[in-house]
């Protein structure tokens, strides 16, 4: 979450964040809301602070009264006899007042100081100042276009969509993955299992040769972890699959896994910045997910993929600089498979929470005629650290160390397999049916060409 200072000192850059990213906090109160829904919300927020600061003042004050009723207590000898007892047990008497005031107090600080806070954590990270601002698809960026489509009609066929491709070659069954574990589960078969693993093996290679120090991640977390990075893993509009009477749910991305191993954790500036690669399952509700777009692997309720993190320092531009590399190795990552695609800075109505800035990779799909997300790669500064509990130390010139500060996350996808593939299986497919593999990924996969059974 934020800094609450941030909305002490400025609360009309709360709003007008919020509004550039079209938050709601309040389930009663957020974008068409009327023109001020922004700094109506504001307002709450404010409240819920001075209401925890006015409650803290009184327990200071009460705290203090208490010390100067015992302090009191030495006067009392200096009275004549005959109004020491008297003396003495009004003060007996207002010090029991003042304890049974302050526990009460501090019973009242608390609560509001968890009101406030559970509030607090649905605001948004701020926004960067170069994201575009909107909330619509046509708002986002487009910074440039990489490869260029294959042109099917110059060779004289039209090109299948991935799943029509995928199930004449005998790679997926829906199916059976229907019938096993419901809708939108599947099975991977033949070839497509080697593309899978040659994608995670791929991926890894490139990681590993930037640094990263590659893990295989649990597959669950404890929903204190989800929450502090920012991930909701309970309510309706929850993406996160909960195991039943725990306080584990299945994770959505290794994000997850790999950005909550440092909770509660204090690093030394000279363990900065600190590359981890992970592979997980992801396991994903897509509640309301339907269309066109979501056919086949392109939404899928499980898949592979292989996440980038980064946790670097807070100093300088040093996490704009990591947000650009973990970009660089995306494109990377897609230059190898000769997919073509384009990068895409997302508006900040489309960010999330964490998000400071988000840029994502479109594969081109030529079975939809339009590009497709593939990747995504976010700067999270220290909204995800600061309920984390994730800092470092820096150095000052002299050597020394100074004050804890929280470090900035950032994450990224190396490949998502399951739209990976919809990409190598719409872009690679050939008029008679067959599915040219990539060659960084023939060496995993063992042949040059998928074809017909």
């Amino acid at each position: 979450m934020l800094d609450i200072k941030l909305l002490r000192d400025d609360s009309q850059a709360i709003a007008q964040n919020l509004a550039d990213r079209h938050a709601r906090v309040y389930a009663d109160l957020g974008p068409g809301d009327g023109p001020d829904w922004a700094a109506r919300t504001v307002e709450r927020l404010v409240a819920l602070d001075r209401r925890y600061l006015d409650l803290l003042q009184r327990q200071d004050e009460c705290r203090r009264a208490a010390n100067e009723t015992s302090a009191g207590m030495k006067a009392v000898g200096k009275l004549e006899k005959a109004a020491q007892a008297a003396a003495r047990e009004l003060l007996i008497e207002e010090g029991r007042r003042l304890r049974e005031l302050e526990k009460q107090l501090a019973v009242e600080t608390e609560a509001a100081l968890q009101e406030r806070d559970e509030v607090w954590s649905r605001v948004p990270n701020l926004t960067h100042p170069d994201t575009p601002r909107g909330a619509r698809d046509e708002d986002h960026r487009e910074l440039r276009r990489v490869g260029v489509p294959r042109d099917f009609a110059a060779e004289g066929f039209v090109p299948g969509d991935h799943l029509a491709v995928a199930e004449a070659l005998d790679l997926v069954d829906f199916a059976s993955g229907a019938k096993v574990a419901g809708q939108k589960f599947y099975y991977l078969k033949n070839e497509a299992v080697l593309l899978d693993l040659a994608l995670q093996h791929y991926a890894l290679g490139i990681a590993r040769r930037h640094g990263f120090t590659l893990h295989v991640t649990p597959d669950l977390a404890r929903e204190e972890i989800l929450r502090g990075l920012g991930f909701n893993p309970r309510g309706e509009s929850t993406q996160i699959y909960s195991i039943a009477d725990s306080d584990l749910c299945l994770v959505g991305t290794a994000e997850i896994t790999l950005g909550g191993m440092l909770a509660d954790t204090i690093l030394e500036e000279d363990q900065l910045p600190l590359l981890l690669a992970g592979v997980s399952h992801c396991f994903r509700t897509e509640a309301g997910s339907a269309g066109q777009e979501s056919r086949g692997l392109y939404r899928v309720h499980q898949f592979t993929k292989v996440e980038l993190f980064a946790f670097v320092s807070a100093e300088d531009d040093a996490s704009e600089l990591m947000h650009a590399k973990l970009l660089a190795i995306e494109e990377e990552i897609f230059q190898g498979l000769g997919i073509p695609y384009r990068v895409i800075d997302i508006a900040s109505g489309d960010l999330g929470g964490p998000a400071y800035r988000k840029f994502d990779l479109e594969a081109w799909m030529p079975g939809r005629g339009a590009y497709g997300e593939i990747t995504s790669t976010s700067n999270c500064t220290d909204y995800q650290a600061r309920r984390l509990k994730i800092r470092y130390r820096p150095l000052a010139p002299d050597g020394s160390k100074q004050k804890p500060r929280h470090v900035h996350m950032l994450n990224g996808t190396a490949v998502a397999c399951s739209r990976a593939l919809v990409a190598i299986f719409e872009n690679y497919q050939q008029a008679d049916g067959s599915v040219v593999v990539p060659e960084r990924l023939q060496p995993v996969v063992g042949m040059e060409r998928i074809r017909r059974r």
